[in-house]
């Protein structure tokens, strides 16, 4: 490959951003232990927490619903790790502890341990010697928005948060469905409570581990969830210098969405992620999500979001997008679908809202054609047939008629707000102008540092 197709390279948005980032961790891992354990002393204390060389021990929250098999995996990664597992279970048993007691007593009177009483116990069990030493994993805890502000507010801070999310299939075959029976020792009630509670909780809880939680899903070989949930435990995660582009592309249908998401992949040699073309690929590759995705395609209704997402997730999890970076488009499209994505850990770090006025997209999406006999595609004013006779054989799209492209234009519109206000640095640009002068726009805004907008 030679200089002038070789993809360019990004540059670094702080140059010694990996040397001030560690002397950051350190700084605010000193801060947690001073918190944490309030020394009478604190020069000799932190004296010694340096000696100790344990900045880098485990320091995990697992979450998930009832039965979605969080605590067999928590067990897995603290004995592979060396580390502490802690649960309310464990925590209330420990002997020698006033607190243990009081949470023991309320336990066994209401089956649940009041938040400030939990919190406490997490901060004396993780002053212990082996939680310093070889660090801990906190199964189940915090379950509210509340306890997690509690340990924030005490200095209990995790490295990373993950979330085991379970489903559950249905088989469609008549004759297993059948034979499904219930497994014994359940209470269906006391199930049903308790995966009430989890999902009322969980989503005002996510919002406190903004930058450091991982979406698993648990629906799958043990094995697999084992090593995606130890992957990440023991990946130091990557700073953005030199960053790796993770670009977003948004605006209506004829904007120039899938053009500038060539030239960024050309250039830059990200990979380009047209979330339509995926499902496209799923379904004439009769894949297990193609055969759920057909009903949908044959219909001509939308894709569920969970069906698309596993398909997207599937795409972005590849190495060539981890490595490279990627630039996407097609999805989402409003603001549930941007939550679902950025909740499974799919966080763009630039987003483009490309602006295009609609006599504009008129004009390019309606004139549009197609040659049946040799399949090429014109454009009556910008690519014209070279004959007339083409031109008279050429058929236009039902897509490509002004009532679908306004209907397709109005959802997009109701739904845009939404997602310029999810995406708060999202830079908006005139797309009604020629293509490469967008591209010099997105380029600019990809390579310089985002401003920070006045609040």
């Amino acid at each position: 490959m030679d200089a002038t197709t070789a993809p360019h390279r990004i540059p670094p948005e702080m140059p010694q951003y990996g040397e001030a980032n560690h002397v950051f961790e350190l700084m605010q891992n000193m801060l947690e232990q001073l918190l944490i354990h309030q020394p009478k002393d604190p020069i000799p204390f932190m004296i010694d927490h340096l000696q100790r060389d344990n900045d880098y021990v485990p320091k995990i929250v697992i979450l998930g619903p009832p039965a979605s098999g969080k605590t067999t995996l928590a067990m897995w990664l603290g004995k592979h790790l060396n580390s502490n597992l802690l649960s309310v279970e464990s925590l209330i048993a420990k002997e020698y502890s006033s607190l243990a007691a009081d949470a023991r007593r309320h336990y066994q009177k209401f089956q649940t341990v009041p938040s400030m009483l939990l919190v406490r116990l997490v901060q004396e069990r993780l002053r212990e010697e082996d939680c310093i030493r070889r660090g801990w994993i906190l199964d189940g805890i915090p379950e509210t928005r509340e306890q997690a502000l509690l340990m924030q507010t005490l200095g209990a801070f995790p490295r990373q948060v993950q979330i085991y999310h379970a489903t559950f299939d249905w088989p469609p075959e008549p004759e297993i469905q059948k034979r499904l029976i219930a497994p014994a020792g359940i209470s269906g009630g006391e199930t049903a409570r308790r995966l009430l509670a989890y999902h009322r909780n969980i989503a005002r809880l996510l919002p406190s581990y903004p930058k450091i939680l991982k979406v698993i899903a648990a629906d799958q070989p043990c094995v697999d969830v084992f090593y995606q949930a130890l992957t990440y435990v023991q990946t130091i995660h990557p700073s953005n210098a030199p960053f790796t582009p993770r670009v977003l592309l948004c605006g209506p249908v004829g904007s120039g969405r899938s053009l500038q998401a060539a030239l960024l992949a050309q250039k830059y040699g990200l990979v380009n992620v047209c979330c339509g073309q995926l499902l496209k690929e799923a379904v004439a590759d009769k894949s297990e999500y193609g055969e759920l995705i057909r009903p949908f395609f044959e219909k001509e209704t939308a894709v569920p979001d969970n069906i698309t997402m596993k398909v997207l997730k599937r795409r972005l999890d590849r190495q060539d997008c981890v490595e490279r970076g990627w630039v996407l488009h097609g999805f989402p499209r409003d603001g549930g679908q941007a939550l679902l994505m950025d909740s499974m850990g799919y966080k763009p770090n630039r987003v483009f809202f490309l602006n295009v006025p609609f006599d504009s997209i008129l004009e390019r999406l309606t004139l549009r054609r197609t040659d049946p006999v040799t399949g090429e595609r014109s454009h009556l004013m910008y690519k014209p047939p070279p004959t007339m006779e083409i031109q008279a054989r050429l058929l236009q799209s039902p897509k490509d008629s002004e009532e679908q492209i306004k209907l397709r234009m109005d959802r997009f519109y109701r739904n845009s707000a939404e997602l310029e206000e999810f995406y708060g640095q999202a830079i908006t640009l005139n797309g009604d102008q020629d293509p490469y002068t967008v591209f010099e726009y997105i380029e600019s805004g990809i390579i310089n540092p985002l401003r920070k907008k006045a609040p």
